[in-house]
């Protein structure tokens, strides 16, 4: 017996939507290899050796281009191409997805990107703000997405976490002081984190964002 007769056809067919979904394959561009990404099933790992600039389709994308020449200290930042984001940004745009950058990006203001909340730009594109610790990293790091195919309300967020690091220096009311995370965790995505931007991107479809 056929998995179609043990289902009403109703029933049936959110369930081959629901598959089709998890199984479909995501390019994930401007990533480092130390990352979850090459360990997950079903991503097409993209990072700098193999040079994410040539990514050309036809797979949705998550897009974590460098945000250091993006960012308040933009000015010390001496070894990331600028030119890497706004190129992400038309491949979202092209094969759909996602692009992860920290909150209040310059990118947004450059590329006329929606703000969190505000109407969708002429792509379809909206942006959702969201904090990782979420997701499991160790320091609070909100964090926007721009978004092309899905809509709002197929974002699946989620809340918890507790902060026991920082990103940088700081010092609580208190006057007491978390830790700073390792550079290295400053760079990497938390896997939760990863699997929530990889549902993402296989949610995204042409129309969706409509």
């Amino acid at each position: 017996m056929t998995r179609s007769e043990t289902l009403p056809a109703a029933d049936f067919e959110s369930a081959a939507a629901t598959e089709s979904t998890a199984l479909r394959t995501v390019a994930a561009l401007y990533v480092d290899p130390r990352g979850p990404y090459p360990s997950m099933p079903g991503v097409d790992c993209w990072d700098e050796r193999r040079d994410a600039r040539n990514y050309a389709g036809p797979h949705p994308v998550v897009a974590h281009p460098p945000c250091g020449p993006w960012s308040r200290l933009r000015f010390f930042c001496r070894h990331q191409a600028r030119e890497l984001a706004p190129l992400a940004v038309a491949q979202v745009r092209r094969w759909l997805g996602v692009l992860e950058h920290p909150m209040g990006s310059l990118l947004w203001r450059e590329m006329a990107l929606p703000l969190p909340g505000g109407l969708p730009d002429a792509f379809g594109g909206f942006t959702v703000e969201v904090d990782q610790v979420h997701w499991g990293h160790r320091a609070q790091k909100r964090t926007w997405l721009y978004i092309v195919g899905c809509k709002p309300s197929d974002i699946k967020l989620r809340n918890g976490g507790v902060a026991t690091h920082v990103v940088t220096t700081s010092r609580r009311s208190d006057g007491t002081a978390l830790p700073e995370c390792t550079q290295l965790e400053r760079r990497l995505t938390p896997p939760a984190f990863a699997e929530f931007l990889l549902d993402i991107a296989r949610r995204c479809a042409p129309g969706g964002g409509e």
